[in-house]
């Protein structure tokens, strides 16, 4: 059965420019937060729709287990979703969520992936 964690922020941003930020991300991450990424580097699709794949080189100062290996060592199944609702005007909701089934019973739950991506999105 799979396991759900999620996180919720209201953001001072349009819906619309925010999801924009996020479908830039290969070259707007690294220059925003130079201290979590080094590069992303693009190696399928066009980066912005289903189905694009991402290299994402940390940086040195990001050390976590699940961020530094292969997620699916420790996940049978490892799903993240996002979402960005209006709220009014130059006011959003993103949401941030996982859905996971744990590779065995010794994996601890995916908390520090969100909070790290709070950190870069909601910063």
């Amino acid at each position: 059965m799979a396991s759900k964690i999620e996180a919720e922020v209201e953001v001072r941003s349009d819906a619309g420019k925010f999801w924009e930020s996020i479908k830039e991300s290969t070259t707007l991450f690294p220059k925003a937060f130079p201290d979590q990424y080094q590069s992303i580097h693009l190696l399928q699709g066009d980066g912005k729709s289903a189905g694009s794949v991402r290299l994402i080189n940390y940086a040195p100062a990001v050390t976590a287990l699940y961020i530094d290996g292969d997620v699916l060592n420790y996940y049978k199944n490892f799903k993240a979703y996002l979402t960005v609702t209006p709220k009014g005007e130059n006011k959003s909701t993103v949401k941030w969520a996982c859905e996971f089934d744990k590779a065995n019973e010794d994996v601890p739950n995916p908390d520090i992936m969100r909070d790290f991506a709070v950190k870069c999105t909601f910063q």
